[in-house]
């Protein structure tokens, strides 16, 4: 499973660093559709657990948010969460008068996937029209994967504590310590190195974005490992070896680029 894992990074994480820094429509179609396969594979989740789901209005939230971010920023994003809300409370009276008595629950899961998704996954397109966007992307990705390097790497050698044994067996809070020195370690390092093409930060700042990500990040692991529990499944899908679905995936780096995009600012 180890290797498998290893061949799997070896080819998507230089894939989307890669394309993380070309940007335009490349870059574009390939969050669109993995936060797409992402919002399908929630849905499925949700499905396998039971609960009522409209694909076509997961989906279409989900990319509605995405779109609107990726055109005009946050302008208008107002009045699409209306519309969001509206829909999701149309469809949730509509299953009331089908005699559901989880109608209620039908409201409160659309929104919180379509949030999650679109309006998280939207920092992807956030952080990489900043200025200097293409680097804060590739910096916050790489240290979300380094992290996760590390929280992996020390927990497999030094593991004894769990950190929630009901809900992720694997994870200790010696994995997850380590995962927060490498982003720390790792963040100065970049800082440093990166001097020539991002000299609006410094050292201490790349230290202090690695730790954010580092303490933070991970609980987007968590919460999708909820979800998989509560469902009976290992993975959220079979789209990448070793590594489950997009949202196995993806789970830390919507947290990450959210983190990156503002503490950019910040720092900037």
């Amino acid at each position: 499973m180890f290797w498998i894992r290893f061949k799997s990074a070896l080819v998507f994480v230089p894939l989307m660093l890669v394309v993380s820094y070309l940007g335009g429509t490349v870059y574009a179609i390939l969050i669109l559709t993995a936060l797409g396969v992402g919002a399908w594979e929630y849905c499925r989740l949700l499905k396998t657990m039971g609960y009522f789901v409209s694909y076509p209005l997961m989906l279409g939230g989900v990319l509605a948010l995405l779109l609107l971010r990726l055109f005009f920023g946050f302008a208008g994003m107002d009045l699409m969460l209306v519309a969001v809300l509206t829909a999701s409370a149309i469809l949730s009276l509509n299953r009331f008068e089908k005699q559901d008595a989880q109608a209620v629950l039908t409201f409160a899961l659309h929104i919180s996937g379509i949030l999650y998704l679109g309006w998280l996954g939207g920092y992807f397109f956030s952080l990489r029209a900043l200025p200097n966007g293409a680097w804060w992307t590739m910096l916050s990705l790489g240290l979300v994967m380094l992290v996760d390097l590390g929280a992996y790497a020390i927990g497999l050698k030094f593991g004894k504590h769990k950190m929630f044994p009901r809900l992720s067996p694997r994870k200790s809070w010696e994995g997850y310590a380590g995962g927060v020195l490498f982003g720390v370690g790792f963040g100065a390092l970049f800082g440093w190195v990166l001097k020539p093409v991002m000299p609006e930060l410094a050292v201490w700042e790349g230290a202090v974005l690695g730790l954010v990500i580092g303490v933070l990040a991970p609980f987007g692991d968590l919460f999708v490992s909820m979800l998989k529990r509560i469902a009976g499944v290992k993975d959220s899908g079979t789209l990448i070896p070793g590594h489950g679905g997009i949202l196995d995936r993806v789970d830390t780096w919507i947290w990450a680029v959210m983190l990156g995009y503002y503490l950019a600012q910040l720092f900037s």
